[in-house]
């Protein structure tokens, strides 16, 4: 039975035999540049792999060796960024030195939590000095994933330990908690290459899902497609390469000048770039200076290196020791997932002073003063995988969303995806895909726009919804009109299927509208089926258009009066006793012209023409030729 794979990421100081070591257990030469093979020192992370032999079956361990020289800290982050596990390396002829305490402070912040203690050169030392060794090393591992962890005494020279070494691997290995594999794929890239033959050839650890050959994926930033021509693992060719392994895959579709160490291979539509993540900022109590808004930091992001300035969402300064949300910009865009950790350095003099986990891969813009939303962030680390994908939907707000989005920003698998959804659809927490916060913040807006009308316009007993649709255009119209159908159907809203108003509103009219409303109401009760047009009205009552046309909109709204077409409107009662005649005529079989409605209203045919084209839109009539019938 073959067991999980999983990858070793090494750590320690310069000269402590880190890649010695890994050239012993392995047989496997990691410096691989002729600079690291002239100065006998690593300069870039370099690869091997070992085969152990644990209880749940035959393990093969991918080995990423780093360099330990304080100058090359940005290569060691780049390879130890998708690490399962840590072999913390300590010379027992120098004991802890300050790269040490420097790689496990950012193995730390990586959140690795498996790990081994391996003495090299221990054939240099005398017992008691290796004790001696062995009590600082556990000083500094105290509170740390390190502590209590497995501590081996080796030797590359005289292969003392090497067996012990394997054997602690192998059972670590079985006890490391099993992670999914994860439906999509992502690989960070730390080298890019061109074989001849084949083309580019781009390398890297698989941190989640499984891609095979034939496959399309993208690459960020930017985004391009690129299908999968053929995979190597560990040197050998493979149909397949999933989480837990290293992998060399040869694309087409990008050429190799193009191609860095820092960018990603992912699953097509599931991640995104962007110039500013949301994260949750540590700073280390061992910091030299607190970090402080608007900082220029080196933000180590996967295999990536950038530059990126502080903005803390609270205070203006986080001191060693303290943690805080912050948006961190970026001078060059970059990919992330929710959840991934991420260390921070100082752009100089070159120092760790922190690191912490990305809240948002995709910042979304939100105000220092605004507490709620700062304090919600949270909710996008918690342990719960619905909590965490509420969270995303609802700073998501009107936008629409994918359910590879949600991977990305809420870190959970595709195939759970609709477990958790249909589980929020039922607690009432997501309604027709939007948050039920976000549905509540546009039902605010959607009742304040309504009532700045009411108050600019006191007469106007309702607002047409399309002036609503067009005050708030920034929101997607259907929502917004399942948002003032949902108010109305709960009692939040009043109206038809036209207009909107707030329930408690009532016109305010002054003593003198009053009189004239009903004036109105009585002149096109006396008018019949020869109603006056608004300005005629106007000269006839003594007032002004401006003073009219609102009243007459007002007696339309409160179903007084029923508008025929433009400037043509009836008294209610009117209306209905003209629907009544031409039904009770109509339902005999006879078929009318125009001519004769006119006779039966005792109307003219300026007034009869747009009554008849009313009874047709009105679905009461249909016209054939000149007649019209019941339709």
């Amino acid at each position: 039975m073959t067991a999980q794979p999983l990858i070793i990421g090494t750590a320690g100081h310069i000269d402590h035999g880190k890649t010695a070591l890994v050239r012993a257990l392995t047989g496997i030469d990691t410096d691989r540049l002729e600079q690291e093979k002239q100065r006998g020192i690593s300069i870039d992370i370099g690869f091997a792999h070992v085969d152990v032999k644990g209880d749940i079956g035959d393990r093969r361990m991918g080995i990423v060796d780093v360099p330990g020289h304080e100058r090359f800290i940005k290569n060691m982050l780049a390879g130890v960024s998708g690490i399962d596990l840590a072999v913390l390396v300590v010379a027992a002829d120098d004991s802890v030195m300050p790269q040490t305490r420097e790689h496990l402070a950012i193995l730390e912040l990586l959140g690795v939590r498996y790990g081994i203690v391996a003495l090299t050169k221990v054939d240099l030392a005398e017992p008691s000095w290796l004790d001696l060794v062995e009590q600082d090393v556990r000083e500094l591992t105290a509170g740390t994933f390190l502590a209590g962890a497995p501590t081996v005494r080796t030797s590359a020279t005289t292969g003392t330990g090497l067996d012990d070494l394997r054997a602690a691997l192998a059972d670590l290995g079985d006890r490391i908690e099993r992670r999914a594999d994860g439906t999509l794929f992502v690989m960070a890239v730390d080298r890019c290459f061109v074989v001849q033959g084949l083309g580019t050839v781009v390398t890297g650890t698989a941190g989640g899902g499984a891609v095979s050959v034939g496959d399309e994926l993208e690459l960020h930033p930017a985004g391009t497609t690129v299908r999968v021509r053929g995979i190597q693992t560990h040197g050998r060719d493979a149909e397949c390469v999933r989480r837990g392994q290293r992998a060399a895959i040869n694309v087409t579709g990008a050429h190799h000048t193009d191609i860095r160490r820092g960018h990603e291979l992912a699953s097509p539509g599931y991640l995104r770039a962007s110039t500013a993540v949301t994260v949750q900022l540590r700073v280390l109590p061992g910091s030299p200076w607190p970090l402080r808004q608007r900082a220029r930091v080196r933000l180590h992001l996967g295999t990536r290196e950038v530059i990126a300035s502080v903005r803390l969402f609270r205070g203006t300064e986080l001191a060693p020791g303290e943690a805080g949300p912050a948006r961190l910009v970026c001078t060059e865009p970059v990919v992330a997932r929710c959840r991934q950790p991420f260390v921070v350095r100082a752009e100089s003099p070159l120092c760790t002073i922190g690191g912490g986990t990305v809240l948002q891969p995709i910042a979304t813009d939100i105000k220092r003063r605004d507490a709620a939303a700062i304090e919600r962030l949270g909710e996008l680390g918690d342990a719960d995988d619905g909590v965490r994908v509420g969270a995303a939907i609802r700073n998501y707000a009107t936008q629409s969303w994918t359910q590879r989005d949600l991977c990305r920003d809420a870190d959970v698998d595709l195939e759970s995806v609709p477990a958790l959804l249909a589980t929020l659809e039922r607690s009432g927490v997501l309604v027709d895909r939007v948050h039920r916060d976000v549905l509540e913040a546009v039902r605010e807006r959607v009742r304040a726009v309504v009532a700045a009308h009411h108050a600019a316009a006191p007469l106007e007993a309702a607002i047409p919804r399309k002036r609503v649709l067009t005050k708030l255009a920034y929101l997607p119209e259907e929502l917004l009109r399942s948002v003032m159908d949902s108010m109305m159907a709960d009692g939040a809203l009043r109206g038809d299927g036209s207009t909107v108003a707030l329930p408690e509103f009532a016109p305010a009219l002054t003593g003198g509208q009053r009189k004239l409303h009903e004036r109105v109401v009585e002149a096109y009760r006396s008018a019949a089926f020869r109603p006056p047009t608004p300005t005629a009205l106007a000269g006839e009552l003594g007032a002004s258009e401006t003073q009219l046309r609102p009243i007459i909109d007002l007696c339309v709204s409160e179903g007084h009066l029923v508008r025929v077409t433009g400037d043509m409107l009836l008294h209610s009662e009117h209306e209905q006793e003209l629907r009544t005649r031409i039904i009770g005529r109509l339902e005999t079989g006879e078929k009318l012209t125009a001519s004769e409605i006119k006779t039966m209203l005792d109307t003219t045919r300026k007034f009869a023409m747009p009554i008849c084209e009313y009874l047709d839109q009105a679905g009461v009539t249909r016209r054939e030729g000149d007649l019209r019938v019941l339709a």
